[in-house]
């Protein structure tokens, strides 16, 4: 690899470089294509290179450049009354995510990643639906679920896909518009919680540069597909792409693969 690249990413082999960028593209791609999901590719894929953790810093640098604009540019299409109270109770949940992912030691939050990973593809592959509008004390439950799993590793979007993707009401240009509009805002958050923690450093941020070229590349191909595929294709690519990331970061695989 160019000796500008590794310079960037010190005390990390060719191999997890190019983990990382691989990661970084089929993240990009599902994200531009659904509206969620970077965090469920890279979150599992990268904290294999450098570590839950580091991967978190890594995820908020790629993404808040991208997510702030789009998140902008959404805002209005957004179903308010659903946004503002997941918002507000993820707020309030992402500490504890946060303590979480310092106090677990490293394997076993790939663990927990992997498995919760795991477990949402498959029910929103199982064909689970939300039938009717969400109350209040569901919302709040599932913003807490986000808060929670944002701080524990940035995959917040998770039971707010679970939850939005699911609904029979939802097509799918809503439940994009519902998700760009929190990730905007819940980034802004979150950045400010990150860096008070030591989460957010200046080794993230130059990690990171390379990175965000090809997160955009993947991004504006995943648009593009987004035009051009219909509802059962849009779902289908999303379920696959994050399954098989979570699967391939179990550690049950270390040992074989020498890692």
């Amino acid at each position: 690899m160019p000796a500008l690249i590794t310079d960037l990413f010190p005390g990390i082999s060719s191999a997890g470089i190019s983990v990382l960028l691989a990661a970084t593209l089929l993240g990009g791609l599902v994200r531009g294509f659904t509206g969620f999901g970077f965090a469920m590719v890279f979150m599992p894929l990268a904290s294999m290179v450098v570590g839950p953790v580091a991967a978190l810093g890594l995820i908020w640098c790629i993404d808040a450049p991208f997510a702030l604009p789009i998140a902008a540019g959404n805002a209005r299409q957004a179903e308010w009354r659903e946004v503002a109270p997941l918002l507000l109770t993820a707020t309030l949940a992402l500490p504890a995510g946060i303590w979480l992912l310092i106090w677990l030691d490293r394997e076993t939050m790939r663990w927990i990643l992997a498995v919760l990973i795991l477990a949402a593809v498959a029910l929103m592959a199982s064909g689970w639906r939300y039938h009717g509008r969400p109350g209040i004390p569901l919302s709040l439950g599932v913003g807490v679920l986000s808060g929670l799993f944002n701080g524990m590793a940035s995959i917040g979007g998770m039971p707010l896909a679970v939850f939005w993707l699911g609904a029979q009401r939802n097509d799918r240009h809503q439940t994009r518009a519902n998700l760009q509009t929190f990730f905007g805002v819940s980034t802004l958050i979150s950045g400010a919680i990150l860096w008070r923690n030591g989460i957010l450093t200046m080794t993230a941020l130059l990690m990171a540069l390379p990175l965000m070229a090809v997160y955009g590349a993947g991004m504006w191909a995943g648009t593009h597909g987004f035009r051009l595929a219909n509802e059962i294709t849009f779902r289908r690519i999303a379920y696959a792409v994050i399954f098989v990331s979570a699967l391939v970061s179990l550690p049950l695989w270390d040992a074989v693969v020498g890692r």
